[in-house]
């Protein structure tokens, strides 16, 4: 449900910019964005850096469009949404709380989210996830400057890049945990 959740603004953005303007992609995205926020605050869970972030980028590039230059392209609007979330990305690894360390504290016990691997691990997915926004960049760039290029070759890429980002955060930590326990087994 948390993956679900975390995801929505995002998936709701990609949908609907195959079927209606960006303005109505990026505010309807944002409008997401505070949902889900006002879910995990209703719930006594932490207001997360990446939700805060994303729904601040929605909102602006949105009002950005329907106020000054609306003439972007689908591929112009999706390099900027990807290129803002690599910015909350690495900011996040910047002021040294990885973005994934939020959502991970709260589907673990207190004595888990002290660990120095527990830390580490989230370092390890923030890059990660670095990563498949710079990928999804680039996609997209290539969209803006070839213009002969299929759109979905860029959709293509970028879910191939958010999917494996998403299975490399579920799956190092059991990596991770199955690592740690296999010296002790031995003893």
């Amino acid at each position: 449900m948390m993956i679900f959740l975390i995801l929505a603004p995002y998936g709701a953005f990609a949908t609907l910019m195959l079927l209606t303007s960006a303005v109505v992609s990026l505010f309807v995205s944002a409008a997401i964005c505070l949902a889900v926020i006002a879910y995990d605050a209703l719930g006594g869970r932490s207001v997360k850096l990446l939700g805060t972030g994303s729904a601040i980028l929605f909102a602006t590039l949105g009002g950005y469009l329907a106020l000054a230059d609306s003439a972007w392209s689908t591929a112009q609007v999706k390099l900027t949404i990807d290129a803002g979330m690599l910015a909350i990305s690495l900011g996040s690894l910047l002021m040294r709380r990885p973005f994934t360390l939020q959502h991970a504290r709260e589907m673990v016990d207190a004595q888990t989210a002290q660990l120095p691997e527990f830390r580490k691990a989230n370092y390890v997915i923030t890059w990660a996830w670095s990563l498949a926004f710079v990928l999804m960049m680039m996609a997209n760039a290539l969209l803006i400057y070839l213009p002969g290029l299929p759109l979905w070759s860029g959709i293509a890429t970028a879910f191939a890049a958010r999917y494996s980002a998403l299975y490399f955060t579920k799956w190092y930590p059991q990596y991770r945990r199955t690592k740690l326990a296999a010296p002790s087994a031995s003893l």
